[in-house]
C-alpha cells in the first residue's frame, strides 16, 4: 500500500531494475531515461524513509527481481518488456511506440494514447474467426477421422457432440482465466500507479517527462506537456497506464464476455463438420460432404483473415485450405488405419 514500507521497497526494487535495463539498453537516449528514472526511484524512497525516520529499512532483491534481471540480461529490454511491465516499471510504452525526433507528440490530453489503441470491435471480430477456425478444423478432423474408420452414423454423431462440447468448454475456460489474470494484473498495477500520484504528483510527471524526452522532445517542453497532461486526475491515470507502463485502461475487457464469446465461436465452426450427420448422412456421402463444408468454410475465413493481414484474399483463403484439409487427411488416413485394425 501507498505510504508504508511496501512503497519504499517497491522504489528500491525499481530503481534496482532500472539500472539493470539501462545496463542492457544500447540507445543512448533509452539508456538515459532509465537511469533518470531510477534516480526518481531512488529520490521518492529516500522521501518516504525521511517522513519514519524511526524505521531502518535494507534492501536485498528478490528471487523474482534476480530472474527479471537476468532475463534482461540474456534478451534484452525489449523482448522482456512485458516480465518488466509485470513489476511495474515505467517507459515501457517507448518499445511499442515510434522514438525518433520526428516522432509527432500529443498536443492534447485527448491525443494522449491515442497510437496504442487497437480497434476493440475488430479485435474481438479477429477472436471470432479464429475461434471458429478451430472448432472447425479440429472437429471436422475427429469426424471424419472416426467416419472414415467405419463407425455408424449415430457414433460419429456422438463423438463430433463430444468433440464441440470439450472444445468450446476448454476454449471458454481458457479465455476467462486468461482474460481475468490479465485484468487483475492491470488493475492492480493502475491501482498502485492512482497511490503513486496521489502521493508524489511532481515525480510522476517528471518521470513522464523524462519518457517523452527520451522520444525526442526536448526536457523543457516534455515537462511543460507532462503538467499539462496531469492536469485532470482522471485523465492522468490514464495518461500514467498507457506511457508509463505500457498498459491501455480501454483495453480491460469482461473475462466473462471472452469467455462467452470464445465458446460461441468455436461451437459454431464445430457445428459445421456436423451438419451431413445431423441430416442423416451416412457412410462416404457423409464424409464427402464434411470435406466439402469444412473446404468452404476454410476458404470463407481465410478470405476474410485476408482484411486483417493485408496479404492477398486468395492467397489468404489457398493458406486456410491447405492447413485444414491438411489436417482432415492425416484424420482420414489415421481413421483408415484404426478401422483396417479395429473393424
Amino acid at each position: 500500500m501507498s505510504g508504508g514500507p511496501e512503497s519504499w521497497y517497491h522504489e528500491k526494487e525499481s530503481a534496482w531494475l532500472y539500472r539493470r535495463v539501462a545496463a542492457c539498453e544500447p540507445d543512448l537516449n533509452k539508456r538515459d531515461m532509465f537511469e533518470k528514472l531510477a534516480g526518481a526511484a531512488e529520490h521518492q524512497a529516500h522521501q518516504w524513509q525521511a517522513n519514519q525516520p524511526t524505521l531502518i529499512l535494507t534492501y536485498k532483491p528478490t528471487l523474482r527481481a534476480h530472474i527479471v534481471a537476468s532475463l534482461v540480461k540474456k534478451f534484452g529490454p525489449r523482448a522482456t518488456r512485458h516480465a518488466l511491465a509485470a513489476m511495474k516499471l515505467r517507459g515501457l510504452s517507448i518499445y511499442s511506440s515510434p522514438s525518433t525526433p520526428g516522432h509527432v507528440m500529443p498536443t492534447s490530453v485527448s491525443e494522449v494514447g491515442q497510437r496504442h489503441r487497437g480497434s476493440v470491435s475488430g479485435g474481438n471480430l479477429r477472436a471470432t474467426i479464429f475461434g471458429i477456425n478451430d472448432g472447425l478444423v479440429s472437429n471436422a478432423a475427429l469426424v471424419i477421422g472416426v467416419a472414415s474408420a467405419g463407425l455408424q452414423n449415430n457414433m460419429v454423431l456422438t463423438t463430433g457432440v463430444a468433440g464441440l462440447l470439450a472444445g468450446a468448454l476448454s476454449m471458454g475456460a481458457g479465455e476467462y482465466i486468461s482474460v481475468r489474470s490479465q485484468r487483475d494484473m492491470y488493475e492492480y498495477q493502475m491501482a498502485l500507479e492512482r497511490d503513486e500520484l496521489a502521493e508524489y504528483p511532481e515525480e510522476e510527471a517528471e518521470e513522464l517527462a523524462l519518457i517523452y524526452n527520451a522520444r525526442g522532445l526536448e526536457l523543457q517542453e516534455a515537462r511543460s506537456l507532462a503538467r499539462t497532461m496531469l492536469a485532470n486526475p482522471e485523465q492522468a491515470l490514464a495518461t500514467l497506464s498507457r506511457e508509463e507502463l505500457g498498459l491501455n485502461p480501454d483495453d480491460l475487457g469482461s473475462p466473462w464476455a471472452a469467455a462467452i464469446s470464445s465458446f460461441l465461436a468455436f461451437t459454431v465452426g464445430a457445428l459445421l463438420p456436423l451438419m451431413p450427420f445431423l441430416l442423416s448422412a451416412t457412410g462416404k456421402l457423409a464424409i464427402y460432404w464434411t470435406l466439402a463444408i469444412t473446404v468452404l468454410s476454410l476458404t470463407l475465413i481465410g478470405l476474410i483473415i485476408s482484411l486483417f493481414t493485408g496479404r492477398q484474399a486468395w492467397l489468404g483463403a489457398l493458406r486456410m485450405v491447405f492447413i485444414g484439409g491438411g489436417a482432415g487427411l492425416i484424420a482420414w488416413f489415421v481413421g483408415q488405419l484404426m478401422g483396417s485394425i479395429i473393424i
